[in-house]
């Protein structure tokens, strides 16, 4: 568990200079011979096949939207997910009929002081009883991943709810990003400014709070469809208990209605509806009052969740299309532990949410070079890491760049051997220079691993080469322990970030390069005694 704990409390991202602090000091000092060399390292796209799993196991958060460009072509998301009542076999009283039900959402925000806006009505008469009051809404813009602005004009997106037809089933089933789910009838739409907000109200007479409401998106659903859905079920079996209820309402979608705009993240299990209703209550003398009443429906934790992403890649670049003939089946590169054979592309196109991935291979010759190198020369590996850059003839604009990585050894499981290793060192999976600018990098550190293959007497390099397969995401941590989940626990399901980054200088496949080269490389700090 100690390893464990540690893992948890690594700095998995951060931003260096050209080498470390560790590597600086041992190649300007006088104790040894230090070198920062760079070799040539096979790089190659993985074909996700456009698909992740997607269900509510690996949803922290959830991504709506679309959003398309000239690289990738589009992507539009949608979420799908059970709900149940939050009490079954429900009395609705006599004579109930809706006012209203409100879906409520809280997608993630920015909270920098500059896009916070506050309004203050100091006259405002609260409805219910006209009471003097003070109402203070404030508004936060959603975080976008995508267009702030199309036309000239803020984007907007037409968020629609649907009721879902298929039975979702249950929620230890596995669930895959394309899955096909068959919708019914809209049950809202609404045109969603990108904002969301904060309302308090507060009575003059006392200050007490009417209403105090957290940041949120709230929209109306269709009032008819609840009155002969719900309340017209009112001690039938279908609402006697959640088995029976999921089976007869079997889900929502929530999706926008736009082919681009911008993708923006929600916690699902925060997702709720509230129908608001009115029934006869009879008083003391026969008196028949019109009282409010509420019914909750949970789509919280408990239900089957889906995030489906759907990509049109018709509308991706040709340079991205041919890529596409020289990609590794993803189920080959997890299943074997021989040999691949790969083709070197000269540009890589790693995208989140079941886009592509790619591998890094140390060749079986370099490996020899190195091993002989050790055997001979008694070279002490310092720092070895796998350097990307940013590929600006093709990936030049203000879209954010990702900050983590995730990293796997094609043949062992689970983390890297540095991970653990080397964590008292201050070791980072991934370090990125220049991140705000076209010409970022990153520096996977796999220091731990090479030095395990190089320093083995057993390791054959005439047989194995060394493959690592990246795709973007972040790791999770248990929130309480901060201990990380495992290699399977990622964001990768909802991480909307793409890049394109420099390949395999495919003029030199093997052996040194030059420092200055952009290519994908294995970057070394060795000494020598």
């Amino acid at each position: 568990m100690i390893p464990l704990f540690v893992m948890g409390m690594l700095v998995l991202n951060a931003c260096e200079g050209e080498l470390d602090d560790l590597g600086s000091q041992l190649v300007n000092g006088n104790a040894a011979d230090g070198y920062d060399q760079a070799y040539s390292v096979i790089a190659y796209n993985i074909n996700n096949g456009d698909l992740t799993r997607a269900d509510a196991s690996k949803l922290d958060s959830v991504r709506i939207g679309a959003f398309s460009e000239p690289v990738f072509g589009a992507q539009k998301v949608s979420y799908i997910t059970q709900l149940r009542l939050n009490a079954y076999n429900p009395d609705f009283g006599t004579n109930p009929v809706i006012d209203s039900v409100v879906l409520t959402i809280k997608p993630k925000y920015e909270t920098a002081t500059d896009s916070i806006t506050t309004t203050t009505n100091e006259d405002y008469i609260y409805p219910d009883g006209s009471v003097a009051a003070k109402k203070i809404v404030t508004t936060y813009p959603v975080s976008k991943y995508g267009k702030y602005k199309l036309a000239g004009e803020k984007t907007k997106l037409t968020i629609k709810v649907n009721e879902v037809s298929d039975f979702l089933g249950s929620t230890s089933d596995s669930l895959s990003s394309n899955k096909a789910i068959a919708l019914g009838a809209e049950i809202g739409s609404e045109v969603f400014n990108g904002t969301v907000n904060s309302v308090v109200i507060t009575k003059d007479s006392d200050a007490s709070e009417l209403v105090n409401r957290a940041v949120s998106y709230r929209m109306k659903l269709d009032n008819t469809f609840f009155q002969n859905k719900i309340i017209a079920k009112k001690g039938d079996q279908v609402l006697k208990d959640a088995a029976s209820f999921i089976r007869y309402f079997k889900g929502i979608s929530i999706s926008v209605a736009e082919p681009d705009g911008y993708l923006f993240s929600m916690a699902p299990n925060d997702t709720s509806i509230t129908m608001y209703y009115k029934n006869d209550v009879t008083g003391t003398g026969g008196v028949v009052t019109r009282t409010k009443a509420e019914t909750v429906f949970n789509l919280g934790s408990g239900n089957v969740h889906l995030s489906k992403i759907a990509y049109d890649r018709a509308t991706a670049s040709d340079a991205y299309k041919a890529a596409i003939p020289l990609a590794v089946k993803s189920e080959d590169v997890i299943k074997t532990d021989t040999r691949l054979q790969v083709t070197p592309s000269e540009t890589l196109y790693p995208q989140g949410m079941g886009g592509f991935g790619f591998g890094i291979r140390i060749p079986a010759e370099t490996i020899a070079l190195l091993k002989n190198k050790y055997k001979t020369e008694k070279i002490g590996i310092v720092s070895a890491k796998i350097r990307l850059y940013n590929d600006a003839t093709i990936w030049n604009n203000k879209y954010r760049k990702p900050n983590s990585m995730l990293v796997k050894d094609r043949i062992l499981k689970g983390f890297l051997p540095d991970m653990t290793s080397l964590a008292n060192a201050g070791y980072s999976l991934l370090k990125i220079g220049n991140l705000s600018t076209s010409d970022t990098y990153y520096d996977i550190g796999i220091t731990a691993s090479l030095k395990a293959i190089i320093e083995d007497e057993n390791y054959n390099p005439t047989e194995k080469d060394k493959d690592f397969i990246i795709n973007l995401g972040a790791y999770l941590t248990d929130s309480a322990t901060g201990m990380l989940l495992g290699q399977t626990n990622n964001t990768r399901a909802y991480t909307p970030y793409r890049l394109v980054l420099k390949g395999t200088d495919t003029n030199n496949t093997g052996g040194p390069i030059d420092l200055k080269s952009k290519a994908a490389q294995l970057r070394l700090i060795f000494t020598t005694k």
